[in-house]
């Protein structure tokens, strides 16, 4: 199994502009790589350019400008490739399959932020220098970078990255590794209905309650922001800005990833199946389509877009998606089962006599079956109702 790993950098004032020179090179062969296609396209009859005609031209480039672009590695500038190769490859998907096509832009400098080298010794060295006590990680053109270790990397590595964030530099590794021994069987099955009131109610009657941390933050985010549009263009007063708004949403974003992280792992050590609702949760932030007014041209009547946007940013806020990935690949680490169920009508549906309709939730927390009385609290009903499916779809799949 693939493994990644998250280190602090601590490079010297000289590696840290030489780790800005090299995104700033990189991200020139990016935009240059994306102004051929565009060229070619427009002016040479529809003429597509691939990965592999580019890469050929990568040793004439080197040559042509060796202070800019010979004095990094020659696989690291590959993969600069393959990723605008991966992106045109997203836009003719999203064209053929009727989506918003997205067609790939041109990249800021202060929008690229992360080098690829796609082998452990080609380019780069994870732990350069074994038999320092520090760990160091040597980059092509860079020099030994030292590496904020805070734990072992098991396996061997792959793949190394070198990331920008804010004033901040990490490096990032894939390691392959054996599978792990799973944990011990406990017995016990769990069924999870997420919300935004609570982040989580289980089967069992528990809830998880949500720290709303992007709420908390609206204050410093709205003032930061408010800061930042008084600001004028290209001003080191509005670099500084810029940066404070960065490091709020970082902030933020640590949050919404440590308390993922924490209620996974509780799930994931106390059960041996997980069922969850197999949540769309692109199509849940959706706006509103606009609705015409007929009697007026050009004019519209309300659609609750207001209310609406309220909802998305509370859905948003939760970190539904980043949660239900960290929860499956915490579960497959430990030979846990996960399960994704049908989530439509799990809070209407009576978990006793399986009675199905919108009058039995009256409120938003309330559960009142109105075929047989039962009550209960709504969420809880979801989480019953997760699970009962998630059951049922595994005894199906292994009969």
């Amino acid at each position: 199994m693939i493994r990644a790993y998250k280190f602090l950098l601590r490079p010297t004032v000289g590696q840290q502009q030489a780790l800005t020179e090299m995104l700033r090179d990189h991200c020139s062969l990016y935009n240059g790589a994306l102004q051929e296609r565009r060229d070619a396209w427009r002016h040479v009859s529809g003429t597509t350019v691939r990965y592999g005609d580019q890469s050929a031209q990568l040793k004439e480039i080197r040559a042509f400008d060796p202070e800019r672009q010979g004095r990094w590695s020659f696989s690291s500038q590959q993969a600069t490739l393959r990723r605008l190769d991966k992106a045109f490859a997203a836009f003719f998907r999203r064209v053929t399959s009727g989506e918003k096509p997205g067609y790939p832009r041109f990249r800021g400098v202060n929008r690229f932020d992360t080098v690829d080298f796609p082998k452990d010794g080609d380019g780069c060295r994870w732990d350069s220098t074994p038999h320092d006590p520090v760990t160091r990680v040597r980059f092509q053109g860079v020099g030994h970078v030292k590496v904020n270790r805070h734990r072992p990397v098991a396996g061997t590595v792959k793949t190394i990255s070198a990331k920008r964030e804010g004033k901040r530099w990490y490096v990032v590794l894939t390691a392959e590794q054996a599978r792990p021994d799973p944990l011990p069987a406990t017995g016990s099955v769990v069924g999870i209905d997420m919300g935004i009131a609570s982040f989580l109610a289980d089967s069992s009657g528990g809830f998880v309650p949500s720290p709303r941390h992007g709420r908390k933050a609206a204050a410093k985010l709205e003032k930061a922001q408010q800061a930042l549009s008084r600001c004028k263009r290209g001003s080191k007063r509005r670099r500084k800005a810029v940066e404070t708004v960065a490091r709020l949403h970082r902030k933020v974003r640590r949050q919404r990833l440590d308390h993922a992280h924490k209620t996974a792992l509780g799930l994931v050590r106390e059960h041996d199946l997980i069922a969850h609702e197999d949540l769309r949760i692109r199509s849940m932030v959706k706006a509103p389509a606009p609705k015409p007014d007929p009697d007026r041209p050009g004019a519209f009547l309300p659609n609750g877009a207001a209310a609406k946007a309220g909802l998305n940013r509370s859905i948003s806020d939760a970190g539904w998606g980043v949660f239900l990935a960290i929860l499956r690949a915490k579960a497959e680490s430990a030979g846990r089962e996960t399960i994704a169920v049908d989530p439509r009508n799990t809070s209407r549906t009576c978990p006793t006599c399986r009675h199905v309709a919108a009058e039995n939730r009256p409120t938003q927390d309330t559960f009142h079956c109105t075929g047989c009385g039962h009550q209960a609290h709504a969420d809880t009903v979801g989480a019953v109702n997760v699970l009962r499916a998630g059951l049922a779809r595994r005894n199906a799949r292994k009969g």
